[in-house]
Protein backbone atom coordinates (compact mmCIF):
# COMPACT_ATOMS: atom_id res chain seq x y z
CA UNK A 1 0.00 0.00 0.00
CA UNK A 2 3.13 2.39 0.72
CA UNK A 3 3.88 1.74 -2.56
CA UNK A 4 0.92 2.75 -3.79
CA UNK A 5 0.87 5.52 -2.17
CA UNK A 6 3.82 6.84 -3.03
CA UNK A 7 3.22 6.08 -6.73
CA UNK A 8 0.14 7.99 -6.76
CA UNK A 9 1.47 10.56 -4.61
CA UNK A 10 4.16 11.07 -7.27
CA UNK A 11 1.22 11.28 -10.20
CA UNK A 12 -0.27 14.35 -8.24
CA UNK A 13 2.43 16.29 -7.98
CA UNK A 14 3.28 15.25 -11.50
CA UNK A 15 0.13 16.39 -12.81
CA UNK A 16 0.26 19.62 -10.54
CA UNK A 17 3.62 20.68 -11.83
CA UNK A 18 2.47 19.91 -15.69
CA UNK A 19 -0.44 22.17 -14.71
CA UNK A 20 1.20 25.57 -13.21
CA UNK A 21 4.69 25.17 -14.46
CA UNK A 22 3.62 27.23 -17.68
CA UNK A 23 1.93 29.77 -15.18
CA UNK A 24 4.68 30.04 -12.93
CA UNK A 25 7.18 30.64 -16.04
CA UNK A 26 5.05 33.74 -17.17
CA UNK A 27 4.94 34.98 -13.62
CA UNK A 28 8.69 34.91 -13.57
CA UNK A 29 9.41 36.34 -16.71
CA UNK A 30 7.09 39.24 -16.14
CA UNK A 31 9.65 40.69 -14.01
CA UNK A 32 12.57 39.54 -16.35
CA UNK A 33 14.56 42.59 -17.77
CA UNK A 34 14.80 41.19 -21.30
CA UNK A 35 12.93 42.47 -23.84
CA UNK A 36 13.35 38.98 -25.89
CA UNK A 37 11.60 37.31 -22.88
CA UNK A 38 13.71 33.78 -23.59
CA UNK A 39 16.84 33.95 -21.52
CA UNK A 40 16.44 35.22 -18.06
CA UNK A 41 18.75 38.65 -17.44
CA UNK A 42 17.62 40.44 -14.14
CA UNK A 43 14.66 41.64 -11.87
CA UNK A 44 12.55 44.65 -12.98
CA UNK A 45 8.98 46.19 -12.62
CA UNK A 46 9.38 48.08 -15.85
CA UNK A 47 7.34 45.86 -17.73
CA UNK A 48 3.99 46.68 -15.09
CA UNK A 49 5.02 50.16 -15.36
CA UNK A 50 4.43 50.14 -19.93
CA UNK A 51 1.44 47.89 -18.44
CA UNK A 52 -0.31 51.57 -17.98
CA UNK A 53 1.19 53.71 -19.91
CA UNK A 54 0.32 51.49 -22.84
CA UNK A 55 -3.13 53.48 -24.40
CA UNK A 56 -4.81 50.44 -26.00
CA UNK A 57 -3.61 47.89 -23.36
CA UNK A 58 -5.79 50.16 -20.89
CA UNK A 59 -8.65 50.72 -22.80
CA UNK A 60 -8.99 46.67 -23.90
CA UNK A 61 -9.11 46.67 -20.06
CA UNK A 62 -12.06 49.15 -19.76
CA UNK A 63 -13.55 47.30 -21.80
CA UNK A 64 -13.60 43.83 -20.33
CA UNK A 65 -14.09 45.19 -16.93
CA UNK A 66 -16.90 47.14 -18.34
CA UNK A 67 -18.45 44.37 -19.94
CA UNK A 68 -17.80 41.87 -17.27
CA UNK A 69 -19.89 44.22 -14.98
CA UNK A 70 -22.74 44.27 -17.03
CA UNK A 71 -22.63 40.65 -17.91
CA UNK A 72 -22.72 39.54 -14.02
CA UNK A 73 -25.97 42.57 -13.13
CA UNK A 74 -27.66 40.63 -16.12
CA UNK A 75 -26.51 37.11 -15.01
CA UNK A 76 -27.40 37.42 -11.31
CA UNK A 77 -30.76 38.75 -11.97
CA UNK A 78 -31.54 35.81 -14.36
CA UNK A 79 -29.58 32.81 -12.36
CA UNK A 80 -31.71 34.01 -9.23
CA UNK A 81 -35.05 34.79 -10.86
CA UNK A 82 -34.73 31.32 -12.68
CA UNK A 83 -33.22 29.27 -9.30
CA UNK A 84 -36.37 30.62 -7.35
CA UNK A 85 -39.00 30.38 -10.32
CA UNK A 86 -37.81 26.37 -10.68
CA UNK A 87 -38.13 26.23 -6.92
CA UNK A 88 -41.09 27.88 -6.04
CA UNK A 89 -43.55 26.51 -8.79
CA UNK A 90 -43.80 23.10 -10.80
CA UNK A 91 -42.73 23.05 -14.13
CA UNK A 92 -43.59 20.25 -16.43
CA UNK A 93 -40.32 17.97 -16.67
CA UNK A 94 -38.76 20.49 -14.11
CA UNK A 95 -35.38 17.52 -15.01
CA UNK A 96 -35.69 18.27 -18.45
CA UNK A 97 -35.41 22.37 -17.56
CA UNK A 98 -32.38 22.02 -15.76
CA UNK A 99 -30.45 19.97 -17.65
CA UNK A 100 -31.22 22.97 -20.31
CA UNK A 101 -29.78 25.01 -18.19
CA UNK A 102 -26.50 23.34 -17.74
CA UNK A 103 -26.26 23.18 -21.85
CA UNK A 104 -24.31 26.73 -22.16
CA UNK A 105 -21.99 25.29 -19.13
CA UNK A 106 -20.71 22.01 -20.74
CA UNK A 107 -21.13 23.22 -24.74
CA UNK A 108 -17.50 23.47 -26.18
CA UNK A 109 -16.54 27.26 -26.37
CA UNK A 110 -16.27 26.83 -30.05
CA UNK A 111 -19.96 26.03 -30.64
CA UNK A 112 -20.96 28.50 -28.67
CA UNK A 113 -19.33 31.59 -30.34
CA UNK A 114 -20.04 30.02 -33.57
CA UNK A 115 -23.71 29.43 -33.36
CA UNK A 116 -24.13 33.42 -31.74
CA UNK A 117 -22.82 34.36 -34.71
CA UNK A 118 -24.98 32.91 -36.57
CA UNK A 119 -28.10 34.07 -34.31
CA UNK A 120 -26.65 37.88 -34.74
CA UNK A 121 -26.44 37.62 -38.38
CA UNK A 122 -29.63 36.22 -38.58
CA UNK A 123 -31.33 39.08 -36.39
CA UNK A 124 -29.51 41.60 -37.64
CA UNK A 125 -27.72 42.33 -34.85
CA UNK A 126 -24.57 44.19 -35.51
CA UNK A 127 -21.15 43.15 -33.57
CA UNK A 128 -20.05 44.98 -30.54
CA UNK A 129 -20.56 45.14 -26.83
CA UNK A 130 -24.04 44.23 -27.07
CA UNK A 131 -23.25 41.14 -28.91
CA UNK A 132 -20.66 40.51 -26.49
CA UNK A 133 -22.62 41.17 -23.48
CA UNK A 134 -25.25 38.53 -24.54
CA UNK A 135 -22.27 36.19 -25.69
CA UNK A 136 -21.28 36.45 -22.05
CA UNK A 137 -24.63 36.27 -20.08
CA UNK A 138 -25.17 33.53 -21.78
CA UNK A 139 -22.53 31.31 -20.32
CA UNK A 140 -22.47 32.78 -16.95
CA UNK A 141 -26.09 33.14 -15.77
CA UNK A 142 -26.17 28.87 -15.44
CA UNK A 143 -23.49 29.25 -13.11
CA UNK A 144 -25.71 32.26 -10.75
CA UNK A 145 -28.85 29.57 -11.27
CA UNK A 146 -26.85 26.21 -9.95
CA UNK A 147 -25.61 28.15 -7.26
CA UNK A 148 -28.85 29.79 -6.02
CA UNK A 149 -31.01 26.65 -6.72
CA UNK A 150 -28.72 24.48 -4.65
CA UNK A 151 -29.09 27.06 -2.00
CA UNK A 152 -32.63 26.92 -2.18
CA UNK A 153 -32.66 23.28 -2.28
CA UNK A 154 -31.66 23.30 1.47
CA UNK A 155 -34.49 26.05 2.25
CA UNK A 156 -36.42 25.50 5.26
CA UNK A 157 -40.03 26.08 4.39
CA UNK A 158 -40.54 27.49 7.67
CA UNK A 159 -38.23 30.15 7.53
CA UNK A 160 -40.91 32.10 5.52
CA UNK A 161 -44.37 30.10 7.27
CA UNK A 162 -42.70 32.14 10.61
CA UNK A 163 -41.94 35.21 9.05
CA UNK A 164 -45.52 35.15 7.73
CA UNK A 165 -46.94 34.15 11.16
CA UNK A 166 -45.13 37.09 12.85
CA UNK A 167 -46.94 39.54 10.97
CA UNK A 168 -44.44 40.15 7.90
CA UNK A 169 -46.16 40.95 4.50
CA UNK A 170 -44.83 38.18 1.46
CA UNK A 171 -42.57 41.23 0.87
CA UNK A 172 -40.49 41.48 3.84
CA UNK A 173 -40.49 38.13 3.99
CA UNK A 174 -38.63 37.59 1.10
CA UNK A 175 -36.57 40.71 1.81
CA UNK A 176 -35.93 39.96 5.23
CA UNK A 177 -35.39 36.03 5.41
CA UNK A 178 -34.64 34.93 1.92
CA UNK A 179 -32.84 37.31 0.54
CA UNK A 180 -29.94 37.10 4.04
CA UNK A 181 -30.30 33.29 3.20
CA UNK A 182 -29.57 33.61 -0.48
CA UNK A 183 -26.94 36.16 -0.41
CA UNK A 184 -23.94 33.88 0.08
CA UNK A 185 -24.80 31.89 -3.25
CA UNK A 186 -25.98 34.84 -5.06
CA UNK A 187 -22.46 36.85 -4.50
CA UNK A 188 -21.03 33.51 -5.21
CA UNK A 189 -22.06 33.36 -8.30
CA UNK A 190 -21.78 36.73 -8.95
CA UNK A 191 -17.76 36.69 -8.55
CA UNK A 192 -17.60 33.58 -10.63
CA UNK A 193 -19.72 35.13 -13.43
CA UNK A 194 -17.35 38.33 -13.28
CA UNK A 195 -14.73 35.88 -13.67
CA UNK A 196 -15.58 33.87 -16.15
CA UNK A 197 -16.32 37.26 -18.51
CA UNK A 198 -13.32 39.13 -17.72
CA UNK A 199 -10.88 36.27 -18.87
CA UNK A 200 -13.62 34.81 -21.59
CA UNK A 201 -11.73 34.59 -25.47
CA UNK A 202 -13.29 32.51 -27.91
CA UNK A 203 -16.56 33.42 -27.38
CA UNK A 204 -15.81 37.24 -27.90
CA UNK A 205 -13.64 36.43 -30.86
CA UNK A 206 -16.86 34.88 -32.95
CA UNK A 207 -18.87 37.69 -31.11
CA UNK A 208 -16.57 41.20 -31.01
CA UNK A 209 -15.96 43.86 -33.53
CA UNK A 210 -12.94 45.74 -34.09
CA UNK A 211 -13.94 48.39 -31.96
CA UNK A 212 -15.08 46.25 -29.28
CA UNK A 213 -11.66 44.11 -28.30
CA UNK A 214 -11.30 43.06 -24.52
CA UNK A 215 -8.32 42.41 -22.73
CA UNK A 216 -8.04 39.04 -24.13
CA UNK A 217 -8.42 39.34 -27.46
CA UNK A 218 -5.99 42.48 -27.52
CA UNK A 219 -3.60 39.69 -25.84
CA UNK A 220 -3.93 37.17 -28.06
CA UNK A 221 -3.45 39.47 -31.55
CA UNK A 222 -0.65 40.76 -29.55
CA UNK A 223 0.81 36.93 -28.91
CA UNK A 224 0.68 36.03 -32.30
CA UNK A 225 3.21 38.72 -33.44
CA UNK A 226 6.12 38.15 -30.93
CA UNK A 227 7.11 37.69 -27.53
CA UNK A 228 6.54 40.53 -25.33
CA UNK A 229 7.28 40.83 -21.91
CA UNK A 230 4.29 43.36 -21.45
CA UNK A 231 1.96 40.81 -21.81
CA UNK A 232 3.61 38.77 -19.14
CA UNK A 233 2.77 41.24 -16.75
CA UNK A 234 -0.88 41.56 -18.23
CA UNK A 235 -1.37 38.17 -17.82
CA UNK A 236 -0.14 37.98 -14.21
CA UNK A 237 -2.00 40.64 -13.04
CA UNK A 238 -5.60 38.96 -14.71
CA UNK A 239 -4.29 35.09 -13.37
CA UNK A 240 -4.13 37.28 -9.74
CA UNK A 241 -7.29 39.00 -9.96
CA UNK A 242 -9.01 35.32 -11.23
CA UNK A 243 -7.72 33.56 -8.57
CA UNK A 244 -8.97 36.08 -6.00
CA UNK A 245 -12.21 36.39 -7.35
CA UNK A 246 -12.39 32.04 -7.75
CA UNK A 247 -11.54 31.93 -3.77
CA UNK A 248 -13.28 34.85 -2.92
CA UNK A 249 -16.61 32.88 -4.53
CA UNK A 250 -15.62 30.02 -3.03
CA UNK A 251 -15.58 31.04 0.62
CA UNK A 252 -18.70 32.78 0.58
CA UNK A 253 -20.49 29.50 -1.15
CA UNK A 254 -18.97 27.47 2.00
CA UNK A 255 -20.47 29.97 4.53
CA UNK A 256 -24.03 31.34 5.25
CA UNK A 257 -24.79 34.38 6.42
CA UNK A 258 -25.15 35.37 9.92
CA UNK A 259 -28.69 36.40 9.42
CA UNK A 260 -29.72 32.93 7.83
CA UNK A 261 -28.01 31.31 11.33
CA UNK A 262 -30.33 33.41 13.32
CA UNK A 263 -33.67 32.83 11.25
CA UNK A 264 -32.48 29.12 11.38
CA UNK A 265 -31.95 28.86 15.02
CA UNK A 266 -35.48 30.69 15.74
CA UNK A 267 -37.26 28.60 13.49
Amino acid sequence: MKRFERFFGAWTAAILVFLYLPIAILVAFSFNTSRLNILWQGFTFEWYRAVWSDAVLVRSLENSLRVAAIATVLSVLLGTSGAWLLHRYRFPAPSLWRTLVYVPMLVPEVTMGVSLLILFVVIHLELGFTSIIISHVTFCFPFVLVAVDARLAGLDPALEEAALDLGATPVQAFRKVLVPYLMPAVISGALMSFSLSLDELIVTYFTASAGSRTLPLEIFGRVKKGLDPTLNAISTLFILLTVVLAVTAELIRRQGTPQAAKLEEAS
